[in-house]
């Protein structure tokens, strides 16, 4: 497929106009004009891109890619061994990050309620387009057994912060970076939050307003929806695509 027609395909699917963002979402750095062999990844660091030369891909598809807002501008170091490894590979850089994270079926936080058996109820914020998002366990669990299913699923013991007695039924969640969305779940009167990372605050947020808290891991929460994404590419439009999970403890 064309450059430009994997552009717009890709455009309709997440729709990135829909919501604001830290960076732009899309073709990040040109390369190859032909779409025919894709690696995706959770972040566009030197090992992935390496990983993706060593499979002879023309196009990476991420959720972190670069040029976010007050980062660095220049172009030197790291980010330049980087982007140079792209444009002399002639390798296209793909990045969708919130877009990604809020679409309904693929997005990060439908793919981990899908494995952590969570029913969506609802986003957490008003309007559309909710980052954080709330609903039930298919199964009450207490917040030692829901600490143990997500160190099974997630392959990551989480950090918890375990102030309630009685069996977590309501939940609220965003992966990645959403330790800032707990406040938000506990004026709502839910039982637990799940994110990827804790602050500091985070846990006398949970101590104070009673709310369990758990941090699975930035990485390890957000593995599913780039994945699922390349999935879909595959089985609907006949792509060659290989996930490459480049594992990070963050």
């Amino acid at each position: 497929m064309q450059r430009k027609q994997f552009t717009q395909l890709l455009n309709d699917i997440l729709k990135p106009d829909s919501i604001a963002d830290f960076c732009p979402n899309g073709l990040q750095v040109e390369g190859a004009s032909d779409v025919k062999k894709i690696v995706t990844g959770v972040t566009a660091s030197q090992a992935l891109i390496d990983a993706a030369i060593a499979e002879n891909a023309d196009t990476i598809l991420v959720h972190h890619g670069y040029f976010w807002k007050g980062e660095s501008q220049p172009i030197t170091g790291m980010k330049k061994r980087r982007i140079a490894a792209l444009l002399n590979n002639d390798i296209n850089l793909y990045g969708y990050h919130l877009p990604l994270d809020i679409h309904p079926e693929i997005g990060n936080n439908a793919q981990l309620a899908k494995l952590l058996d969570i029913e969506f109820t609802g986003g957490l914020e008003s309007g559309p387009n909710s980052v954080p998002v709330k609903g039930r366990l298919k199964t009450p669990l207490s917040g030692e057994e829901f600490s143990a299913k997500i160190t099974q699923v997630l392959n990551r013991a989480p950090l918890t912060s375990l102030v309630r007695k009685e069996k977590i039924e309501t939940i609220a969640w965003c992966t990645g970076g959403g330790q800032g969305y707990i406040d938000l779940a506990a004026a709502q009167g839910i039982d637990a939050y799940l994110t990827g990372e804790a602050s500091e605050q985070t846990i006398h947020s949970s101590r104070e307003q009673g709310i369990d808290f758990f941090a699975a891991g930035h990485h390890a929460t957000e593995r599913y929806g780039i994945k699922a994404l390349g999935e879909l590419l595959a089985e609907q439009h006949g792509f060659d695509v290989t996930f490459t999970d480049i594992d990070n403890p963050v």
